[in-house]
């Protein structure tokens, strides 16, 4: 073990810091896009993906089995994971093409409090948390036109990554959003000079393009987006092993987010079509950047986090009936939906010294814990404002049963929202799914396709939202109702807020 890394020494000090604060473990954070629970062989022994990478990392780390997202889409659960604040205090749908950030300004940040902590903070691959771009707009140009001569490329954009904590940003903003372009800090690499053009690329395995219109450079290969971000993660984690500075890398997948498109070398890893070809795909460009961490001798002095960030597309409905492969089992629903298959998603953590390999917890948890988490982790508490919804995980990750955490208000769309409360699920609404189904799902899983006005559910004894319980028990029904009102109008609900 790295002798600067002095987790171990501390492990049974629930109360201490876990690094002296001159000397901090690294943090490097893995999130897939649009990644069913399902779909991991260490969460679904019955997985028709084969996952190695992550089924090492989970051998060697902490898996959370009741771990989710802030929304059941993309943007909302970036931005609640970088903050430690719930999305639907202030916003519950997508940064759109060209869209501006979701930060607000001098906002707390996980990035910019390691980065005020001494961290090299890094992020590498789908921002999807917005941009400046009419700060590049030519004079003149129509407020609404994305043609690619609508801007001036060659200057920096604005209130991206690098204006909110980031030290350095490498990718292309979003996979299936203009612009078509690699983006490296503030400016684009390369300007774009054609609008985007499907039939310039190679076929799709799976599904539809699912791109939006726009500017493109005249090479845009998008099979080449995992290959090359995956070599810029590496080689920043390898450069980050001659300097003293610790570094944070917040490395964000494209896949396996639509487009669908596994290259060629992973055809037929799985047996769930070229979706499962692409978490394959995923799972081993997880290999090269932990590889990297080992190769350069950092591994034991590093924090490593894995989840994603909603649940799998609705082609999961199309994936079950031809291949038998289910994205979201054991729940009902996908991205999107309020139902536990949008927001349940896979967790893990190594943090050596402390997390007992191969262990798994029930521990109620949400993406905004990892703020307070990697804060106690480091021995630095966070400020008195901000990271409103934010737990630390550290207990949990020493041995404990819970963090304290005992409640999650879940939500993707306005006014659409749920409480879970211990066992106790009450979907406070009439539209649990918010995708198009397919109705043979519903007689193949034995599950109602409709629910009532309120449900609620024991997940206990019914993880796949079956058998709606509302009639029997009005006034947990009521109680529930009365505390997810009550969370919903506080201005925080973490502990260290309300000392």
């Amino acid at each position: 073990m790295d002798p600067r890394f002095l987790l171990a020494a501390v492990i049974g000090l629930l109360s201490a810091p876990l690094t002296p604060a001159a000397d901090k473990p690294n943090v490097l954070i893995l999130y897939a896009d649009d990644l069913g629970f399902g779909d991991l062989t260490c969460y679904n022994p019955d997985s028709k993906i084969p996952t190695p990478q992550l089924d090492r990392l989970a051998a060697s780390g902490l898996s959370f089995t009741d771990a989710h997202s802030s929304s059941g889409i993309c943007t909302p659960s970036r931005y609640a994971l970088l903050t430690g604040r719930h999305h639907w205090r202030d916003f519950h749908g997508i940064v759109n093409a060209f869209g501006n950030t979701v930060f607000k300004k001098d906002q707390l940040t996980l990035q910019g409090f390691l980065k005020e902590n001494g961290y090299h903070t890094a992020a590498i691959g789908k921002w999807h948390l917005g941009w400046d771009w009419n700060a590049i707009r030519k004079p003149g140009s129509p407020k609404k036109s994305v043609q690619h001569s609508d801007f001036d490329w060659s200057k920096p954009v604005p209130n991206g990554p690098l204006d909110h904590g980031f030290d350095y940003y490498f990718g292309d903003t979003v996979i299936n959003f203009p612009p078509y372009a690699w983006i490296e800090n503030d400016k684009l690499v390369k300007a774009p000079t054609v609008q985007m053009d499907t039939k310039l690329w190679k076929p799709i395995k799976e599904g539809n393009w699912e791109c939006r219109p726009g500017p493109m450079t005249d090479d845009w290969d998008p099979y080449e987006n995992i290959p090359t971000t995956t070599a810029k993660g590496v080689e920043l984690i390898k450069a980050q092993a001659k300097s003293d500075q610790p570094f944070f890398l917040y490395f964000a997948f494209p896949s396996p987010h639509a487009p669908i498109i596994p290259n060629d070398q992973f055809d037929g890893k799985s047996t769930a079509g070229a979706y499962g070809d692409f978490v394959y795909e995923t799972d081993h460009a997880v290999g090269q950047l932990l590889r990297a961490l080992e190769e350069s001798g950092q591994a034991e002095n590093t924090i490593v986090i894995f989840s994603a960030d909603n649940g799998s597309e609705s082609y999961a409905y199309a994936r079950d009936k031809k291949y038998g492969h289910w994205s979201s089992a054991p729940f009902r629903g996908v991205k999107r939906d309020l139902y536990e298959g949008g927001h349940h998603v896979p967790f893990i953590i190594r943090m050596p010294g402390v997390t007992t390999p191969g262990k798994t917890t029930a521990a109620l948890t949400s993406q905004v814990d990892i703020i307070a988490t990697i804060a106690d982790a480091i021995g630095t508490p966070l400020p008195e404002t901000g990271a409103e919804d934010s737990f630390s995980l550290l207990p949990v990750l020493r041995g404990a049963d819970t963090s304290g955490r005992d409640a999650i208000v879940h939500n993707t769309f306005n006014n659409h929202y749920a409480l879970r409360k211990g066992d106790w699920l009450l979907m406070n609404t009439d539209k649990g799914h918010h995708n198009r189904t397919d109705p043979s799902w519903f007689e193949r899983h034995d599950t109602p396709s409709e629910i009532p006005p309120v449900s609620l559910y024991n997940l206990a004894d019914d993880i796949g939202q079956r058998v709606n319980l509302a009639d029997k028990h009005p006034e947990r029904v009521k109680e529930l109702q009365a505390e997810l009102q009550q969370l919903r109008d506080s201005p925080h609900t973490s502990p260290r807020l309300s000392r």
